[in-house]
């Protein structure tokens, strides 16, 4: 049985609303106020709003402030279309005038629950379409990335706690989804915390929430991100930058399926899975008195370690693509494409910075892009020092330009079949394998007519 909302502070129509409903078997919930509605809907949801647009205190388009999640009608006996277009910009469903015909109000009742239904089947088909794919939104599949999937495959179906481990920008947060698309509790929220983003005296507030009048500022309950996750999933990225303090009151959370807000002196029942991650060692910080070794346990029932992309090479090109793909359609270039000197180059560097950084050498890459082609040139991978290196590395049997043996290859034609090959080298590193200076190479360029290669 489908349950509704009245707000309206005439008992008459209050009552008459009521009665109508519950015989067209609906239950009805009743408030004279916006206040006295947020109280009701903090004990019992709903999946329908009717409210009166003047209330005492607060008018009644407050409510879709207050719960946006929840489909609203709109009544008054003040008709106007000023009204009606107001109240649908803020997010109201549908509007109806006082006197209205109850006919008509049941069929609008019913149209928009019935609406809200195909929304809710709508999105639970969405997530069962992406769990067809190998594992939600990852690429990859070399050995390392094959155990991650395994690993994500087991304990998703569970509500055992998981604790992802891994160096920054290696793809944490997504792990997280995965787990959570792939669990029984995917039609819930996935609430996502970097615990490092929030700061140290607000970070208590935001998890567990806090009560009206619990300090300066709080002027009306707020749930924190706990209860918001209740029935889901909640993922704690960078949980080793919580205090002990926190980390006493979130072993509450996972021991006693409890929370409790800010100055308050009740606890709440909730239901939430918690996945953690962190780049940190969190052993090595119980050892040093910095987390507590209770919620440790806790967390390390099960743990996923993500490699670093270093450590990816047979994935390193599908994620190339994967994100030179994804920048094609958001620049509307979609002619560009790898030089096979740059594809060589990834598979080379180090990738400090893991996935995140070559999302961005990408997203970079595309933009500097003159023509279709993305070069080293459009690249900001390594330094000087990694550049001569690699330049070594490449050239180990380059000979000085006054060495070349002139009966097998004149001065001129060695020095334009080497500047030809070597193009993608810089003024300073094509001189020194030469054996000259800069400026000699400068004046062998004019001398040749050889332009210098617009970088």
């Amino acid at each position: 049985m489908k349950r509704l909302l009245v707000i309206d502070d005439e008992p008459l129509i209050r009552d008459s609303l009521k009665r109508l409903l519950e015989k067209n078997n609906y239950q009805v919930l009743t408030a004279e106020s916006v206040e006295d509605a947020i109280q009701i809907l903090a004990k019992q949801a709903c999946e329908l709003i009717l409210s009166d647009l003047r209330l005492p205190g607060e008018e009644g388009t407050r409510i879709l402030e207050y719960f946006p999640d929840i489909p609203v009608i709109i009544m008054t006996s003040y008709a106007s279309v000023s009204s009606a277009v107001d109240a649908m910009k803020m997010g109201a469903k549908d509007y109806i005038s006082k006197p209205f015909d109850h006919t008509e109000l049941l069929l609008m009742v019913k149209r928009i629950l019935k609406e809200r239904k195909l929304e809710i089947e709508n999105t639970v088909l969405k997530q069962q379409l992406s769990r067809e794919h190998q594992v939600y939104g990852m690429i990859g599949d070399c050995p390392a990335m094959q155990e991650v999937n395994q690993r994500i495959h087991k304990v998703a179906p569970l509500d055992t706690s998981v604790l992802i481990l891994g160096e920054t920008g290696t793809g944490k947060e997504l792990v997280a989804r995965a787990i959570h698309e792939y669990s029984t509790r995917s039609a819930a929220s996935l609430i996502s915390i970097n615990c490092a983003a929030i700061a140290e005296n607000l970070i208590e507030s935001e998890l567990f929430g806090y009560n009206r009048g619990a300090f300066t500022g709080a002027d009306r309950d707020h749930p924190g991100l706990i209860e918001a996750a209740d029935g889901g999933t909640l993922f704690l990225d960078e949980i080793g930058e919580l205090s002990l303090d926190i980390q006493a009151h979130l072993l509450r959370v996972l021991q006693e399926g409890e929370v409790r807000r800010v100055g308050s002196t009740q606890s709440r029942k909730v239901d939430v899975r918690l996945i953690a991650a962190t780049h940190k060692n969190l052993q090595d910080m119980v050892d040093a008195g910095q987390f507590r070794s209770d919620l440790f346990f806790r967390l390390n029932v099960f743990d996923i370690r993500l490699p670093p992309l270093k450590e990816r090479n047979g994935d390193i090109i599908k994620l190339a693509d994967y994100f030179l793909e994804d920048m094609r359609k958001k620049m509307a270039k979609p002619e560009v494409h790898f030089s096979a000197e740059v594809l060589v180059l990834f598979q080379q560097y180090d990738w400090p910075g893991n996935i995140r950084e070559m999302q961005n050498v990408i997203e970079r890459a595309v933009i500097l892009a003159d023509g279709n082609k993305i070069t080293q040139q459009n690249l900001s991978l390594f330094t000087e020092e990694q550049n001569q290196e690699n330049s070594r590395e490449q050239f180990p049997e380059s000979e000085p330009l006054m060495d070349v043996d002139k009966e097998k290859l004149s001065l001129d034609e060695y020095l334009i079949h080497f500047l030809k090959v070597n193009e993608h080298l810089t003024e300073t590193e094509l001189a020194r394998h030469l054996g000259i200076s800069r400026k000699t190479l400068w004046e062998k360029r004019n001398r040749l007519n050889i332009p210098k290669r617009a970088r």
